[in-house]
């Protein structure tokens, strides 16, 4: 635990200079940019409003994020702000949290299995499924377009509670057409427990890809859209279908979702090789988790809260929700690019 303790030391930034206190940011990894801007927007703004910041990355490993929580605690923080890796293996790290008073804020990601998560800063994950279950049927040119369409599914990372509710969304708009024919699963494969990519791992989704175009589609059919939750599983699947073909004119790419509006992805929109992203405003989400936290920390209590949605299998966790918003190749300068998320000149 101790070498743990030293490694989790090595993947931070602190500021503990502010007269407020400090609070603890404990963020799943750097592999992703989304989680590099929510680091870093969440230090600005709990700056801005006085508090110091402890903030730490725990690349992707449990152990190294308990250390790193529990390194916080010690410090004596005043609050926590927890994106955890997994949320089920919190537990007992939240109880000293609750034993030492500190508020603990589970911060888009639902930490399970605790009665000692105070709040839930998040997005409506639900309609975040439902935008790009949507955005593929846009995309197919459904309904003036009858198919039958072929149709591949990804999930989130099963240790993921956002994981399920953005499937659930987007079969909330599938299922029906699958039902119905419109659309055709031609792997058979559907279902978390069949079509989740642990740890949102883009080279898991692509080598699951790469097995469902031989074992599915060497008869000549092809896949029409796919179902990816999020742009780093998005750019594993293109890379698959590039590696037999896809992206020509004889054999056009698929319509395929994502969820982040990463440069990358974003770029991969403008050439055409993805049809859609989800654009989740981190900054906003960071600006209302470091209002929240300021309005607990100074003894008032927070408006707004969703106290019905979010059920952590201990207690309905009171959530603030936002609102995502669909990015394609008609609205992405509109979106991402004026309101100063990207720099235009990122995307060139």
């Amino acid at each position: 635990m101790l070498a743990v303790g030293a490694m989790a030391l090595t993947a931070s930034s602190s500021a503990f200079a502010q007269d407020k206190g400090t609070v603890g940011i404990a963020m799943p990894t750097k592999s992703s940019l989304r989680w590099i801007s929510d680091g870093d927007a969440l230090v600005a703004a709990l700056t801005e409003k006085g508090y110091g910041t402890d903030l730490q990355y725990a690349e992707d490993d449990i152990p190294n994020q308990l250390a790193q929580v529990e390194n916080m605690i010690t410090k004596g923080v005043k609050a926590l702000v927890i994106a955890s890796i997994d949320g089920t293996t919190l537990s007992a790290v939240l109880q000293q949290a609750k034993d030492a008073g500190i508020t603990v804020v589970a911060y888009d990601r639902l930490i399970r299995d605790s009665g000692n998560v105070d709040y839930y800063t998040t997005f409506d994950n639900f309609e975040v499924g439902v935008l790009q279950a949507s955005s593929l049927l846009k995309g197919l040119g459904y309904p003036e377009n009858k198919g039958p369409f072929n149709i591949e599914l990804f999930g989130g990372s099963p240790d993921d509670n956002n994981a399920f509710f953005f499937y659930d969304g987007a079969m909330s708009v599938l299922q029906p057409l699958i039902d119905q024919g419109v659309l055709v699963v031609k792997s058979g494969q559907t279902g978390m427990e069949t079509v989740g990519t642990l740890r949102w791992d883009g080279a898991v989704a692509q080598a699951r890809m790469d097995n469902l175009l031989s074992a599915n589609y060497s008869d000549g059919s092809r896949v029409d859209a796919v179902l990816s939750p999020y742009d780093g599983l998005s750019r594993g699947i293109i890379s698959s279908l590039r590696g037999v073909g896809y992206g020509t004119a004889d054999q056009p790419w698929p319509i395929i979702s994502g969820q982040d509006a990463e440069v990358p992805s974003v770029k991969a929109i403008i050439a055409g090789e993805q049809y859609s992203t989800v654009f989740k405003d981190t900054r906003e989400l960071a600006k209302i988790t470091a209002e929240l936290v300021d309005t607990v920390l100074s003894g008032g209590t927070p408006a707004g809260l969703d106290t019905a949605t979010y059920d952590n299998g201990v207690k309905v966790v009171p959530s603030i929700l936002l609102t995502p918003y669909e990015v394609d190749i008609n609205n992405y300068v509109q979106r991402v690019v004026d309101s100063g998320y990207i720099k235009a000149d990122d995307l060139k």
